[in-house]
């Protein structure tokens, strides 16, 4: 696990600038560095030591130098490709997988991408055709970012990397703002930065002649196979997945795990076999602490756990902290609690392994239950249920009424994936500013319509598969281990994991009984009943007690009242969620919180000196 920044090289003081740039990642690789200046491009990187501890620093080039990587990730399938490319004629300097990814090039150009396992983003310069090649993997799981500015064109792990480069205007990108609201992220290919984007999962690049192009090279397609019995689908999860978990088990270090009480990190615990498993949780109260039931559950696998209870005050203290790792604001909660894991894991190991993934291509929220939950209402005339729902919205909020506004409008109306902030409507009337914004409809239907005939559930975990997972789960994954120079490993995003819950019908992944059906009852061979059936959590934090207290809410109210606040938002609003919330009216917390940290974030990279 590594981080790499690039330019084209317009400047005279490249090999400097490069330096710093690097610099500004070193979290993300601090055991050794490397960098690559000619005349035409500067590419710098910044190691982790995981494979090949002695001889796989980068940048790595091919036998003649004329094909230089950085790389980022991790290809779990690099020995068998070794092999073949030996066949093919290849010589290899080294044994790390970085090497097999510029013979892969050599051999088969971009056809390389098809032939992978693994997680990476990575960029290739051939010098013969003076081009650049860069992809990120299939899932997202590492990111890539880059940036056009004047005729400098810059990529690199990370976007605070770019602020080094003297061609690299900072500016806030206004109408990344206001669909940030709706969604808690950025969900678009453009970022909170003005010219700088994100590749999206599983695309690549080439950019040559002062030209992008960018294309999709994988996609997923659910393909329910209704033949196979729940015995056999569950004999294939169980054999794919233990498969998968022992590739992503391949290092030169130790392999630990986090655990939390959900299934998903349990059944990777107890399959991979690991000597520590690491979990936080927040005072007492078992709907926020899951320490109790992790002791116990690494009782049962014989494995040590280690574990932190997060204070109050070391959450809110490091917020600022969190959001400049970050790069760009992120409104879930959980990145905290993230953070914090990451940080107890990263004293005792190199790389974890985690469960993100299995609710998406499983079919594991809750909410995928919500069109055979309320089947019977969907019996009510659409009419009927659009008048019904237009009444509820215009009342005061309170418990119920939300199922009645969901239940009038159709999935494509309702679902943008597991966060909805502020409607179109809410965020226009708190924004003072005015953007060329696209409504949440109008960045989900591309998705939507490559599944237009499949069931709803298969049409909720296809969005969330382009969109929640890269844009929430996989972006904080990521961000926040890096911050502690931890490799987070994740193996249930595994192509070949993927291939199979491809096929599993919907009943099997989603009914009365449970979510991600199948999923759960293979994990019932490695895990006992009551890890198998547990209702997720998922790190839990309780902001929504924090923001009643006296000194929270008065750290709130203050950001609310400031004048960075007062140039974007009309302020009354705010405050008026932040004191109905506090005198138990509503549950407003996922709104407050989603405006607070933007204010953090904002005040980190435009306000404080960085």
């Amino acid at each position: 696990m590594c981080g790499f920044v690039g330019f084209t090289n317009k400047i005279n003081d490249a090999n400097i600038v490069i330096g710093k740039m690097m610099d500004r990642i070193k979290h993300r690789g601090p055991d050794s560095d490397g960098k690559y200046v000619d005349e035409n491009i500067a590419m710098g990187f910044r190691r982790l030591s995981i494979i090949d501890l002695s001889a796989g620093d980068q940048p790595i080039f091919n036998e003649d130098g004329s094909v230089v990587i950085t790389f980022n990730g991790e290809i779990y399938n690099f020995q068998s490709l070794r092999d073949e490319l030996i066949k093919c004629g290849h010589t290899f300097k080294t044994k790390s997988d970085t090497e097999v990814l510029v013979h892969s090039y050599e051999e088969w150009g971009p056809d390389m991408l098809g032939r992978l396992r693994g997680m990476f983003a990575f960029i290739i310069y051939d010098k013969k055709k003076n081009e650049i090649f860069g992809a990120r993997d299939f899932f997202g799981i590492k990111p890539m970012y880059y940036g056009l500015f004047g005729d400098t064109f810059m990529w690199g792990s990370e976007i605070k990397s770019f602020l080094d480069h003297p061609a690299f205007v900072k500016e806030l990108n206004e109408s990344v703002l206001e669909t940030y609201l709706t969604f808690q992220y950025s969900p678009t290919t453009e970022t909170f930065f003005k010219n700088v984007y994100k590749l999206p999962a599983a695309h690549c690049f080439t950019y040559a002649n002062g030209k992008l192009k960018v294309k999709r090279y994988w996609d997923v397609h659910f393909d329910p196979d209704d033949e196979p019995r729940l015995k056999d689908w569950v004999n294939r999860i169980s054999d794919t997945f233990k498969n998968s978990v022992e590739a992503h088990k391949i290092a030169d270090v130790e392999v630990g795990s986090f655990l939390s009480s959900g299934v998903d990190s349990s059944y990777v615990a107890a399959v991979a076999n690991v000597d520590k498993t690491f979990t936080v949780g927040f005072g007492e109260d078992e709907k926020y602490n899951e320490i109790g039931y992790a002791k116990e559950f690494s009782k049962f696998i014989k494995k040590d756990n280690f574990s932190k209870v997060i204070t109050p005050e070391e959450y809110w203290d490091n917020l600022a902290k969190i959001q400049y790792h970050m790069d760009e604001p992120l409104a879930d909660p959980a990145a905290i609690a993230l953070f914090f894991v990451c940080q107890i894991a990263s004293e005792k190991v190199k790389v974890v392994l985690s469960g993100e993934g299995a609710d998406e291509i499983f079919g594991g929220y809750t909410i995928y239950k919500e069109p055979t939950d309320a089947a019977l209402y969907n019996k009510v005339p659409k009419c009927i249920r659009r008048a019904i729902g237009a009444v509820a919205e215009k009342l005061p909020a309170k418990r119920g009424l939300n199922f009645l506004v969901r239940r009038s409008r159709d999935l494509e109306e309702r679902f943008i994936g597991n966060a909805y902030m502020f409607s179109e409507k809410e965020r226009k009337a708190l924004l003072k500013i005015k953007t060329d914004a696209p409504d949440a409809k109008e960045i989900t239907k591309p998705y939507y319509d490559k599944v237009k005939d499949q069931e709803p559930a298969t049409k909720m975990q296809y969005l969330d598969l382009n969109l929640w997972m890269t844009g929430d789960i996989l972006l904080k994954a990521d961000k926040m281990s890096m911050a502690h120079s931890l490799e987070l490993r994740v193996p249930f995003l595994d192509k070949e994991v993927m291939k199979v819950a491809e096929g599993i019908p919907v009943r099997y992944r989603v009914n009365d009984e449970n979510t991600k059906y199948a999923m759960r009852v293979a994990a019932l061979k490695a895990c006992p009943p009551f890890t198998a059936n547990k209702k997720k959590l998922g790190f839990p934090v309780p902001i929504r007690v924090w923001l009643k207290e006296e000194k929270y809410y008065n750290i709130v109210k203050n950001a609310f009242l400031s004048e960075t606040s007062k140039k974007y938002f009309n302020t009354d609003i705010l405050v008026k969620l932040l004191d109905d919330h506090r005198a138990n009216k509503y549950d407003y917390s996922r709104k407050i919180w989603t405006v607070f940290t933007f204010l953090i974030w904002h005040k980190v990279y435009f306000e404080d000196e960085r």
